[in-house]
């Protein structure tokens, strides 16, 4: 017997936790249409929220597309049914960039069910973590949870480490100065409390964390030179534990296998209590992004530089609402 047609309150409320996914600078670049005829949900990027200066080729908005991609995914698989995916499904149309049919009954896919309860309770936090090391069967599950994606995480160690700590550092001196970043940040953070309170997208100052007074851990301020009435300095990480998460190639078909496994391995590892935030900055400059690769290899392109630990989880970040977002169709 087949199964009854999802109603449209059912189809909003996996949206709902499509949209929770994390996006550079909380930009939200993603809309959805559900064809009721075929029961098949499409991810399209929406191509007027990008950021010239900090995401020239959009590698960042298919990330963030493709996290909301991996919650959708979730949540079909919570409520009992199997999300048969495709990944850029009409190559006439750089816009579509997934389709997921509801296709029967699933048993849990890829342990997706499990991780479902973590799509509320991640946050990116942006304060300082403990100097604890993650045990080594957390950083293995979490490095099969992107495999499982199509993507490989690492971590970097040793000289390594310091290598990319210092492309950060140099990405974030060069950030400071470069225009371009600073209208990005002018139009995607929220100082003032009108705005804030008018906002459902971008980063809020209440977002923003402690201003970085020591300490080696790689923190973007996103404040850039305002000020923000209220808020402290703190002394982060001197051993912060950053994660890699890369691909064979560097297509959008890669970005959106990365942006997957970027909230596979964030969901997983909210579950097991730890704290993540994002070091985006050395992935923006072309000339820094390609040293950042795990040197072992030589091989493979970095998509996202995660920075993992034991600390606060951040607040919630404004979301736009599911009606803005989401169209529905005969």
């Amino acid at each position: 017997m087949s199964r009854p047609a999802p109603s449209d309150e059912w189809v909003a409320s996996v949206v709902h936790d499509a949209v929770a996914a994390p996006s550079m600078h909380n930009v939200q670049p993603w809309r959805f249409r559900y064809l009721r005829r075929s029961r098949a949900f499409e991810v399209w990027a929406d191509f007027e929220r990008t950021m010239p200066h900090s995401d020239p080729d959009t590698r960042g908005l298919h990330l963030g597309c493709g996290a909301a991609l991996l919650n959708l995914r979730a949540a079909i698989v919570h409520e009992g049914r199997h999300p048969e995916t495709r990944l850029l499904p009409d190559l006439t149309d750089r816009s579509l960039l997934a389709s997921v049919r509801l296709a029967g009954r699933t048993s849990g896919e890829s342990g997706l069910d499990a991780l479902y309860p973590a799509i509320r309770q991640r946050h990116s936090s942006r304060y300082p973590f403990e100097e604890r090391q993650l045990p080594e069967a957390v950083r293995e599950a979490l490095a099969a949870a992107a495999l499982t994606e199509g993507a490989a995480l690492t971590f970097p160690t040793s000289w390594h480490l310091g290598e990319v700590l210092e492309l950060a550092q140099e990405a974030e001196a060069r950030n400071i100065t470069d225009r371009g970043s600073d209208q990005d940040l002018a139009r995607w953070t929220r100082i003032d409390a009108p705005s804030v309170s008018a906002a459902d997208d971008g980063v809020p100052y209440y977002a923003f964390g402690p201003r970085k007074r020591g300490g080696k851990a790689p923190m973007r301020d996103f404040a850039g030179p305002r000020r923000v009435a209220g808020r402290d300095a703190a002394d982060f990480e001197q051993n912060p534990q950053l994660a890699l998460i890369s691909t064979d190639h560097d297509r959008p078909e890669d970005w959106l296998r990365a942006g997957q496994a970027m909230e596979h391995v964030l969901l997983l590892a909210t579950r097991e209590g730890l704290a993540s935030s994002f070091v985006t900055q050395p992935l923006e400059w072309t000339d820094l992004r390609w040293p950042v690769r795990d040197p072992m290899t030589g091989t493979g392109c970095t998509q996202v530089l995660l920075r993992l630990g034991y600390g606060p989880h951040g607040p919630g970040t404004p979301r736009r609402p599911v009606s803005e977002v989401l169209d529905i169709e005969a």
